[in-house]
């Protein structure tokens, strides 16, 4: 029986002795150009329980369902929960390095064996052989281990790797459920909107075909010209070209609502497609400070596990510079009859020394290979942090717009409408030509038409404010600093 084993010390008691490259401290703010406050918004602190399930601050229980099914059903967000869980089987491996590595042997077997020693013949004639056969058995035992101290810390360092890849895998998994729900109520404001616009469109639908009516009621009395007929008919043909457009905006809304939860287009969307009012936006966020934004951002946080990940394979690297020692052993037994097998039991122990004396600057080049890996991780990590910052800017000013526009396109809307109310029965009495009621008509729709978008633009810029906060993920079952 054979076994080799290698000694190890711990994880924390190696790296704390003389593990080998930089220990990884998370840059600070400062370092990252990140300012002291953002431009624009209040800077009250960040509501947790507000930020976690955003959402449900729309009041629109239609869509916190959508967003339950999918958490749960959505395959992008299936794959990233197989990606954190391929992580934590490698955190497990790189721990196993750690221990023993042991391993057995067994055989058993039986030999025949056949000696010549001549002939004789007997009284009958018959020759008879005076040689020898027989059978012999032969049982065999053994194992071997071993078991690597880690002197430099190239253990440790790549347990630390693993451990910092796994946790990434968890952020990657919060931004991946963090996108998911920004992306699914886009989609549901926007399929509100389009329901909003094709009843704007059928309302209008319906104004533009009576006054297509008079006007040709009015050319038959002789009232007025073709012209108007001709008119009323052209501006009535444009809005019913618009509804086919509008309904085929709706359908992909409600087929990306579909496969965003986890299932076929079609009947999966049923219930949606009665039309329902454009979710209500929240009048008040706070955003809190940039340095909130950076712990709440599962990419950024992400990002910074990337480079704590870089930054410990320097070491991992380094390690391999130094010499390594092991401890090997073997043990084993051989007997011809199993009842004897272990009357003789053999082995040793063995320490071995390995330190790699020329290899044409190899693993040097490895070194500095890690260290430019880690410079492009820092790199990656400030960009990160730079662009979740300009997404915040950009969203406080999407809202801030959106909700300047609704009020002046309210406003708009207002008085669109007592001026075509007023033009509609100006031109019954005959008071005005059709192009100065088609021109008050036009006017209306489109204001309408302004108003409904600066709705939905308003919630779907509280939705991005909230996304670039990172919202939507502090409530997973897991998380990432939970692994």
């Amino acid at each position: 029986m054979r076994y080799r084993i290698v000694l190890m010390v711990g994880p924390t008691l190696a790296l704390a002795a003389c593990a080998a490259g930089p220990d990884y401290h998370a840059p600070q703010p400062a370092a990252l150009g990140v300012p002291t406050g953002y431009s624009q918004g209040p800077a009250a602190p960040l509501d947790q329980a507000a930020l976690a399930a955003w959402w449900t601050r729309l009041n629109d229980p239609a869509l916190s369902a959508l967003i339950d099914r999918a958490v749960a059903n959505n395959l992008d967000i299936v794959q990233a929960q197989a990606r954190l869980r391929q992580a934590r089987e490698s955190l497990r491996q790189a721990n196993a390095a750690f221990l023993p590595q042991v391993s057995g042997s067994g055989s058993g077997g039986r030999n025949y064996r056949n000696q010549a020693g001549g002939t004789r013949t007997d009284s009958s004639g018959n020759v008879i052989s005076l040689g020898s056969s027989n059978w012999s058995s032969t049982y065999q035992l053994g194992a071997n281990a071993s078991w690597q101290l880690d002197l430099f810390g190239e253990l440790s360092r790549s347990a630390e790797a693993a451990r910092a890849d796994l946790a990434a895998s968890g952020y990657d998994l919060a931004n991946v459920r963090m996108t998911i729900i920004s992306e699914l109520v886009t989609n549901y404001i926007q399929a509100r909107q389009a329901q909003e616009q094709l009843r704007i469109a059928r309302e209008t639908q319906r104004v533009q075909q009576d006054n297509y009516d008079i006007a040709r009621w009015r050319l038959q009395a002789g009232l007025v010209s073709s012209l108007d007929e001709q008119q009323a008919l052209a501006q009535l043909s444009q809005t019913n070209a618009t509804i086919p457009q509008l309904e085929a905006s709706l359908r992909g809304s409600l087929n990306r609502i579909a496969v965003l939860t986890g299932e076929a287009p079609g009947e999966a969307t049923r219930t949606l497609e009665a039309p329902a009012p454009i979710p209500t936006a929240s009048t008040e966020i706070a955003t809190g400070i940039p340095a909130d934004t950076l712990r709440q951002r599962p990419d950024v946080r992400s990002a910074e596990r990337a480079l704590a990940a870089a930054t410990a394979r320097i070491g991992v690297a380094q390690a391999q510079l130094y010499p390594s020692l092991g401890i090997s052993g073997n043990i084993g037994t051989t007997s011809n009859a199993f009842r004897n097998l272990f009357d003789l039991i053999t082995g040793g122990v063995f320490a071995n020394v390995a330190q790699t004396i020329f290899d044409g600057g190899r693993l040097a080049s490895q070194v500095r290979s890690q260290r430019a890996a880690a410079d492009g991780a820092f790199a990656a990590y400030k960009q990160s942090v730079l662009n979740a910052l300009e997404d915040v800017e950009n969203a406080m000013a999407s809202l801030a717009s959106a909700r300047t526009r609704k009020a002046e396109l309210a406003t708009a809307y207002e008085a669109s409408n007592s001026a075509a109310i007023l033009a509609r029965s100006q031109y019954q009495a005959g008071l005005i030509d059709f192009q100065t009621l088609s021109t008050s008509e036009n006017t209306l729709l489109s204001a309408r038409n302004g108003l409904a978008g600066a709705q939905a633009d308003e919630v779907l810029a509280v939705a991005q404010l909230y996304n670039a906060l990172g919202g939507g993920w502090q409530n997973m079952e897991t998380r990432p600093d939970e692994q």
